[in-house]
């Protein structure tokens, strides 16, 4: 397996919205999603990956996200197991929000872009 690339949050997009060609996975539980999450991104938790594989584009450049990048390392070591390339968040939510990046704190819990 791989080493597992990283990305500091300064060098992505404030919002996914419109990004066809990157997807941003956040990996956190439903609570932590509603309290604050990336403008565009696909919430999946982490212990549902496995079995919603068919909701991540495997030709998008993938960036995975959680609180601060412990999630983000096991969901990209799995995903490698089975064939996908990503990009791990530096420092996650915690350094999105340190970076005074903006969240977005309404929207549907579950799935898709908000």
């Amino acid at each position: 397996m791989g080493e597992i690339p990283q990305v500091p949050v300064t060098e992505l997009p404030d919002d996914f919205t419109a990004d066809a060609d990157r997807v941003l996975l956040d990996v956190r539980e439903d609570d932590e999603w509603t309290a604050g999450h990336v403008h565009g991104a696909v919430h999946i938790p982490l212990g549902d990956v496995p079995g919603r594989l068919d909701e991540i584009d495997p030709d998008a450049d993938l960036y995975v996200i959680c609180h601060s990048s412990g999630r983000s390392f096991r969901v990209l070591q799995y995903l490698q197991q089975v064939g996908y390339e990503g990009t791990c968040v530096r420092g996650g939510m915690l350094a999105w929000v340190e970076n005074g990046k903006p969240v977005q704190t309404s929207g549907p819990t579950g799935t898709g872009p908000a």
